[in-house]
């Protein structure tokens, strides 16, 4: 049996950045790992994954990106040693290889029990990510089990599919990726899309996100939206990282050989069917572009800046291509569906009623109704880059000043 002041429940960018505040405050804490530092991005990401934001925009507290190509973007080996190098820049208090399997309310605080003994701290900090599980919907089962299904936490490159043909649902950062990826090895690729974010990667010589840092987007708050809960819910920035800093779009994948078609409805055996949505979803995501390249341009003139930063085609409108109801598998050689549709979150080993109907953790600002219990990383959880590494330590700063003001009311209350 061991006590310490907080539980930090996984070991990745947020649990990371965690320890290192609650250590900055001489606050005693503990990091439970179900495996090693950045497991995910060791075991659950395919191998060209590159970051989508530039290395300078990988800050954590008091740890920041120092190699001459700040404008490039991290390959998976770099993020894990970015994160590796980072615990051990702090002594972080480490424990891996080791799985919680419940946590419940006791008088003084919680009880972590895990396959290696039971821990007891006044606070818990929930910190294993946004990308928990992948989101597959419930049409999955319709599929005839003669086509491999595959989720993207299991992809690693396209040798390791089945030959054929392949139908990637989804086009977000994620779908898009592995389309053009699947189809530039000489396979065939339908990518159904629905409700995406459209943006080019760099916008009048700069990149988007440099842009957005600079105009505060990144770092608006819950309290600076009209609507949270439809602000968590939309899908990821359809960026890439590329070497060479190209946007992706559906135009280059219909370049690419790629068959786009509309968001996909259902299954039956070997035939997939499709909304009558698909220049419906690509005129709604252009819209939005627009709109986000329209604050650029205004926040350019504002500052005068229009002369460093000369005005540059903006990208072309996405060819929107016929449309079709249903896609015969068998008969088009598909041999393999690849889910890109998302993430959810499961907390099974939680035995503290903090979680609503959908298994979702109820907070406000990563601070639940039970005292003492938190969450950190979340997706636009304080700030829209709130489950960016870039975004993640300003929430950890916040809530580490929380841990520490009711630490010091229980330790007066003792007095």
């Amino acid at each position: 049996m061991k006590r310490t002041d907080v539980i930090i429940i996984g070991g990745g960018q947020a649990g990371l950045a965690m320890s290192r505040c609650l250590a900055d405050r001489g606050i005693d804490h503990a990091i439970i790992e179900r495996g090693r530092v950045a497991e995910r991005w060791r075991s659950e990401r395919w191998d060209s994954l590159r970051l989508l934001s530039p290395r300078w925009q990988s800050r954590l507290p008091s740890w920041s990106y120092r190699g001459p190509d700040r404008d490039g973007f991290m390959a998976k080996s770099e993020v894990i040693d970015y994160l590796d190098n980072y615990a051990r820049s702090f002594d972080a208090p480490l424990h891996t290889g080791i799985t919680v399997t419940a946590v419940e309310r006791e008088p003084e605080g919680y009880r972590v029990q895990t396959d290696a003994g039971v821990w007891h701290a006044a606070n818990v900090v929930i910190a294993t990510g946004y990308c928990d599980r992948p989101n597959v919907p419930s049409m999955s089962a319709a599929i005839s089990p003669d086509i491999a299904q595959v989720v993207t936490t299991r992809y690693r490159n396209p040798e390791q599919l089945p030959n054929g043909g392949v139908l990637v649902v989804g086009a977000s950062s994620t779908g898009i990726q592995l389309a053009s990826e699947i189809a530039r090895s000489g396979r065939s690729v339908t990518l159904s899309i629905g409700r995406h974010i459209r943006l080019p990667r760099r916008y009048r010589g700069i990149d988007i996100l440099s842009w957005f840092e600079a105009m505060g987007v990144l770092s608006e708050t819950t309290s600076q939206v009209w609507d949270v809960a439809a602000s968590r819910r939309q899908p990821s920035l359809q960026l890439t990282g590329s070497e060479d800093h190209r946007s992706l779009d559906l135009n280059i994948l219909q370049e690419q050989g790629v068959r786009i078609v509309g968001s996909m409805k259902g299954a039956s055996g070997r035939s997939v069917y499709f909304e009558d949505d698909l220049a419906a979803s690509i005129d709604h995501a252009q819209a939005k572009m627009y709109k986000q390249l329209d604050r650029v341009d205004n926040f350019i003139a504002r500052l005068g800046l229009e002369t460093e930063y000369s005005a540059e085609d903006r990208p072309q409108n996405i060819r929107i291509p016929e449309t079709r109801p249903v896609l015969d598998l068998e008969a088009e050689g598909v041999s393999t569906v690849l889910w890109a549709t998302g993430y959810r979150r499961e907390y099974p080993w939680l035995h503290v009623p903090v979680l609503d109907a959908n298994g979702e953790l109820e907070h406000d600002g990563g601070i639940t109704r039970q005292p003492g219990l938190y969450a950190l990383g979340l997706h636009f959880m304080r700030r829209r880059n709130s489950s960016f590494i870039d975004g993640v330590g300003a929430d950890a700063v916040e809530l580490t000043n929380h841990i520490v003001s009711r630490t010091a009311r229980r330790y007066m209350a003792v007095a």
